[in-house]
Formats: structure tokens, sequence, C-alpha cells
């Protein structure tokens, strides 16, 4: 950790000349981002999913078996080939399943401090083309003519004061202010399925004095090597906050796993290969550049109209209301919604035998009434919903950005955790009281163990009283010694029941 705070906040003075080079920063007159970047205390959520197949072939090619398996260039290959694909789905998930809204003033607007790592993470194109739509999205305007802070707070509180500038919120702010997805170089492609491709990359970052080869490759959607850690899979790591354990990260869980499974279906059916995602840095920021985009809430983007993506071009072929842009000469222009759409079709229609397979026509469902109406349904609007209740305002402009901020940190510390602690404890309690073991032997044998926990009360009644003392804060050390043990042991229980399915299953092939 103090290697990554120390690279960071280096990195982050390093994006100031890139910004120079992108025309965004036309003076030598900048505000300094702090020499002590504090974005690691806010590292979202990382969700794992890990393949037995795939693992079990690695696992019987590195033990030389009579079946040689898969080996670590076929991960490598397809890995990184699924997760170009899922990077071009992940729009999805931002904002709909996870969010982290913040408000912002007129002040914060020097480019060299909101704009965050995305020097490093977008080609300086869509860079700019992002930047000229936030400021036109919060509207700092005078006689027809976009401004930008200007630097003494004095100044800039006049200004905004006598103008009426509002400021802007946004609905995920984490993913703009962390380093979520380093940019490739052009001389050391990041994801092109060739073997020793990362540590390539990562020395190039390092000479450039943007990361540290030393640190894992940051991505937004980041493989998990079966060498490295005993399994083959993915995590995805542009999770920010849940409004809801139970719907936001079960739902998002069920969809991460279908877009994974397609793009292996896609693969496997000869459908996308490395050639259809070029492994340019342009290429790679044109399909990032959707999910910055809805993290920040402007509503469109722009494509080439000739890219060499041609996944993506098969994505822009099932939008609506997409037209030739009037600004960008060549390019096209896309409504962020309706990619949303788009996307959706892709899933429903393409993914149709992937769905039946996993059984998550509900969480299809579940993803349309986010898309179709994000006000009730996506996570930021009823996250924002639950600051403004702590507010007591109407909406996020009625506030300061100060004051919805300190709101916000009131709502995560209070009621959002109590209802995070509620709903993790109804899981073990379903667990542990409601759901049935595999076997006679098996649940006996856990009644044995929970016996000396519980003394001879229900297990219903102690699970309540435990619950009651941990949303108080009032928890015993005894207690929290005997919660820790029922958590383990339902671990181990829930360990040996899937072991056992696993068995019969095998048995069955």
């Amino acid at each position: 950790m103090k290697l990554c705070h120390e690279v960071l906040s280096r990195s982050q003075l390093n994006t100031i000349g890139k910004l120079k080079d992108a025309g965004i920063i036309t003076n030598n007159l900048v505000v300094l981002p702090n020499i002590s970047n504090i974005c690691l205390s806010n590292n979202g959520t990382h969700l794992s999913l890990g393949s037995l197949r795939i693992t079990g072939a690695l696992k019987a090619d590195s033990q030389r078996n009579a079946f040689r398996g898969l080996s670590s260039a076929h991960e490598k290959y397809t890995g990184d080939l699924v997760i170009k694909v899922f990077e071009h789905l992940l729009p999805l998930f931002i904002g709909s399943y996870s969010a982290a809204p913040y408000r912002l003033e007129f002040s914060d607007f020097h480019p060299e401090k909101i704009l965050g790592f995305l020097p490093h993470e977008l080609h300086y194109t869509h860079l700019r083309m992002i930047w000229r739509r936030w400021k036109k999205k919060a509207r700092f305007k005078i006689l027809n003519r976009p401004v930008t802070p200007f630097g003494p707070s004095l100044v800039d509180k006049t200004i905004s004061r006598l103008f009426n500038f509002k400021g802007d919120y946004v609905d995920d702010y984490r993913l703009i202010n962390y380093l979520v997805a380093v940019l490739s170089t052009e001389s050391s492609p990041s994801l092109d399925g060739s073997l020793g491709n990362e540590q390539r990359f990562k020395r190039d970052l390092m000479h450039m004095g943007v990361f540290d080869e030393r640190m894992s490759t940051y991505l937004f959607y980041r493989m998990r090597k079966f060498i490295e850690i005993g399994y083959s899979g993915f995590e995805g790591r542009y999770y920010s906050l849940f409004e809801s354990i139970l719907s936001d990260l079960g739902n998002s869980a069920g969809l991460q796993t279908l877009i994974t499974l397609y793009a292996y279906y896609l693969l496997a059916n000869g459908e996308v290969t490395h050639g259809d995602i070029p492994d340019t840095p342009f290429v790679e920021s044109e399909r990032r550049q959707i999910i910055f985009g809805m993290a920040i809430g402007i509503p469109t983007f722009y494509v080439r109209t000739d890219t060499k993506n041609l996944f993506l071009r098969k994505i822009l072929a099932k939008v609506k209301h997409i037209r030739l842009s009037s600004r960008y000469s060549g390019y096209l222009r896309v409504l962020n919604r309706e990619y949303l759409k788009g996307l959706l079709r892709v899933i429903t229609e393409d993914a149709a035998p992937l769905i039946e397979l996993l059984n998550l026509h509900g969480t299809i469902a579940d993803l349309k009434l986010r898309i179709e109406s994000p006000s009730e349904f996506a996570t930021s609007s009823r996250i924002t919903k639950g600051i403004l209740n702590v507010s007591g305002a109407a909406a996020p402009f009625k506030l300061s950005a100060d004051e919805f901020n300190e709101s916000a940190e009131k709502y995560y510390r209070g009621t959002l955790r109590v209802n995070h602690l509620k709903e993790a404890f109804s899981l073990l309690k379903e667990s542990l009281v409601n759901e049935p073991c595999q076997s006679d032997f098996i649940s006996e044998k856990y009644r044995r163990c929970l016996k000396p926990i519980i003394g001879g009360r229900a297990l219903g009644d102690f699970m309540d009283s435990l619950q009651e003392s941990l949303l108080n804060e009032t928890l015993t050390l005894e207690e929290i010694q005997k919660l820790i043990s029922i958590m383990l042991l339902d671990i181990h229980k829930e360990t040996e029941r899937y072991n056992s399915i696993i068995s019969k299953s095998a048995d069955k092939r």
C-alpha cells in the first residue's frame, strides 16, 4: 500500500504534462494536485469469479497428466480477449449497479485536478472530447463562451456567485479520481494475448513515470492467473458503492458471470478475435471513454466512422439514434443511454442460450428496469436519495458541494453501513437456520459444533440477540468471538456443501 500511495501521488503530478500536450491546459498557470494522493482510501469493491473447468485443465497440464490441458499461453491469450470484450459491456454496471455520487463546485473545475488520472487512461483525442462535454454539462459560460476557474479562490467564488454557477454532480467520481485502467503504450499493448506483455507494458509505464513494475496492472477487469493464485478467473475492480448487497451486488455478480461467459462463447465460436479489437491505445481508449463518460454523466460519446474495432461496430449496429457528428468530422455521435439499450439487445438476443443455462431471467429483468427507469431503480439514484434524506434537501443542487459531500459521508457511515450489516446478518442467519444441508451427517455435525457456542438457546433467538448488539455497537468480547466462530463454521459448512455438489457432478461426467 505504501508503494501504491507513493506511485499514484507521483503519477497524478505527471498528468499535467499530458494535459498540456492535449491542449487542455493552455498556459503555465496551474493548480498543483495534492502531492499526497488519497484515492486509495476508496479502492472500491472487488468481485472475483473463477472457472473450475479452466482451472482443472490448467492443473492437468501443470501436473503433466495423461490428459494435456490448457497452458499458461492459452489462458493468457483467451483471458486478454475476454477482458477486451467485457470492457465494451462494462457501461451496463456504471451507475446502474454501483456508484459514488459527488458534488463539485465551479472552483473545482481545474482540469489538472478534476480530470484525475484520465490523462493516463485515455487517448488525448477522447480526453479533449470528454473535457469539452463535461464543461458543457456543468454550464459554465459567460457571453456564450465556456470558462473554467482562474485560480485565486476569492476570484473563483465571486465569479461563481455573480453568474450563478452551480457546479456539477457526477454519478461515480471514484472512477475518475482513482487509477482504474492504465492505457497501453504504442510499443507495449497490455491485452494482446502474448505471454510477458504485462511486464513489458509496466516497464514502459515506469519509464514514463506513470506506474511501477512491482505493482499489479490496474484494469477494470483483471485476470486471476492460475500460476499465481491457484485458480483461473477474473476480478471485477469497477465497483464503487452498493446501495443494497442483496439486489445490487447479487444481480451484478450474475451479470458479471453472464458477460464473462458470453465473451468465452464468442471466442469459442470464432465470432471475435484479437484482430477484431486491435491493441492500439486509440482503440483501447475509444471503448473506455464510454465507461468514464457514464461515470461523469455526460450524455454522448463519439466513435470514428471507420473505427478498426469490429466488435464495437457489431454493438453499434444494435444502437438507435446514431448520427454523424456535426462537431467532429469523421465521427459518429452516440447517446450513452441508447448505447446501454443496445447492449441490452446484444445480451438478450445473442446470449439468450446462456441466460437460459444460468437461469438469469430475473437478473436481465432487473437490468432492464435499471436502464429504462434509472431515476427509480439505478443504484446512483437510490444512493443520492439516501444522501438527500440525511440533508433534508430536495435535489443535489439545493446543497453546496461541501454540504452534499458531508451528507454523503454521514449516509455512508450511518444509514448505509447499518443497512449493509442488516442484510449481511440476515444472509448469515438464513444460511444457518433455514437452509437445509446436503446430508443428515453434515447437518448433525454442525449442530454439534454450534451447541457449545450458543449454549441451550435456540439458534434463531441467539442470532437475534447478536444482531441487536451488533447494530447498537454493544458487542462484548465474548459475543465477538462467538460471532466470528459462527461465521467460520458457516463458511466451512458451505465449502463442504459446495465440494459435495462438485463431486457428484464429476461422478456424473
